[in-house]
């Protein structure tokens, strides 16, 4: 199937391993995760910052298997969710910086197309995120407002 924003048709990518538990080699236990996704999260990393940094420096290669729970769970369970999806709120943050640059360059019609394409894919988010009540049914996208959802 084509990608939808390019002329592309996209390649397959590589699976996981299927497996039901950690390998043995992963020593950390569930707790000790906990509090160093709690760390991170308050140093102000995101998500998948987090998610790299076990995987790389503490040789958690999933944190599902190793504590039962994703990342975000675990986040939500100590009071701490993130306000927005990550892959939303980097689509904002696209959108935003487009939007500056058009203001600038009026005429730049290379970045108003992607500029109307990261928008599209916004909107198409956010429809899959109010149906699976992650967003309020009433939360909508508005290029003016957007820039005071990014700030945290």
């Amino acid at each position: 199937m084509a990608k939808m924003h390019t002329r592309k048709k996209g390649k397959s990518g590589p699976t996981k391993p299927v497996r039901t538990e950690a390998p043995a080699w992963s020593t950390m236990t569930a707790d000790e995760i906990t509090t160093i996704i709690l760390d991170m999260w308050k140093q102000g990393n995101s998500t998948s910052e987090i998610g790299m940094t076990l995987r790389d420096r503490h040789g958690v290669p999933d944190v599902k298997l190793a504590t039962g729970k994703k990342l975000v769970a675990i986040l939500k369970e100590n009071g701490v969710e993130p306000d927005l999806p990550e892959d939303l709120y980097n689509l904002l943050v696209k959108a935003i910086g487009l939007r500056k640059h058009l203001d600038v360059n009026k005429k730049d019609v290379h970045n108003k197309r992607s500029l109307h394409s990261a928008e599209a894919k916004i909107r198409r988010l956010v429809k899959y995120y109010q149906s699976t009540k992650v967003l309020p049914t009433t939360w909508k996208y508005k290029p003016e407002t957007a820039a005071m959802l990014i700030s945290r």
